[in-house]
């Protein structure tokens, strides 16, 4: 099945115990600062439903969310709306985006990166951000699950999630030659008197620092920084999560 489409309807419920959205959120108002940045317009790359999209709208910036999965985006337009947030959100490949206009600053929270199991694609995505839709100047910040947790904290484990209305199976292989992971996720879903099942098979791929890095300077970013998880400092070999930073010339045309 394709990648959150019934997954959509309880994303939050396990995604919420796990990420502090608010403190992701004061984070990147932080890494803006380090720039000496105040972004007008933000663009949120795989906003799924509207984690990042929606607490930063609550800052005081601008917010266009693109998101693959529809199912996704119409659950961020309904948290959005209820929150008092005007935000567009965009059903797009993020790889082939068209935001119509240039922003001032590009996120991609929570795995949006590792999705994108094409390496190729990857490049060509980070060219046209730089080359057809960023003032110069602005700051791009993305995250990925580090190759240590896709190798060794996922890896080949099962995990089993279960409370009362929802449980889940979620089984890994991890292809070290390719250093892809594979998720099988098998859910049930109370409705009534009964349990609703369905199954997703999710792929993302283990990028390197040092890949990563080459990527954004290959596509024409400068100040390139990488971060631990929520700090400014140098990640550890056992950093689950790695942040990237990097920043358009400022005297780009």
């Amino acid at each position: 099945m394709y990648q959150y489409c019934g997954m959509a309807q309880i994303y939050d419920s396990f995604m919420n115990d796990d990420i502090d959205y608010n403190a992701w959120a004061d984070y990147l108002t932080d890494i803006f600062s380090f720039y000496g940045k105040t972004p007008h317009l933000i663009a949120d790359l795989a906003c799924g439903t509207g984690n990042i999209s929606i607490p930063m709208s609550k800052r005081g910036y601008e917010v266009i969310g693109v998101d693959i999965s529809t199912e996704m985006l119409d659950r961020a337009r309904k948290k959005s709306s209820l929150a008092g947030q005007d935000i567009l959100f965009l059903n797009q490949d993020i790889t082939k985006l068209d935001l119509y206009g240039s922003v001032d600053a590009v996120l991609c929270m929570i795995d949006g990166i590792n999705y994108i199991t094409d390496p190729g694609r990857l490049k060509g995505m980070f060219k046209r951000l730089n080359t057809c839709f960023l003032n110069p100047g602005a700051v791009v910040v993305f995250d990925v699950s580090s190759v240590y947790k896709l190798s060794k904290v996922l890896g080949n484990n099962t995990f089993i999630y279960d409370t009362d209305d929802i449980y889940y199976g979620w089984q890994n292989s991890y292809i070290r030659q390719k250093r892809l992971c594979q998720m099988d996720l098998s859910f049930f879903i109370k409705s009534g008197t009964t349990y609703q099942r369905f199954d997703e098979t999710h792929l993302q791929r283990a990028y390197s620092v040092r890949f990563l890095k080459g990527v954004l300077t290959n596509a024409g970013f400068t100040n390139i920084n990488v971060f631990g998880e929520l700090t400014f400092d140098k990640p550890r070999k056992s950093e689950n999560r790695i942040v990237f930073t990097a920043q358009k010339p400022e005297n780009a045309e």
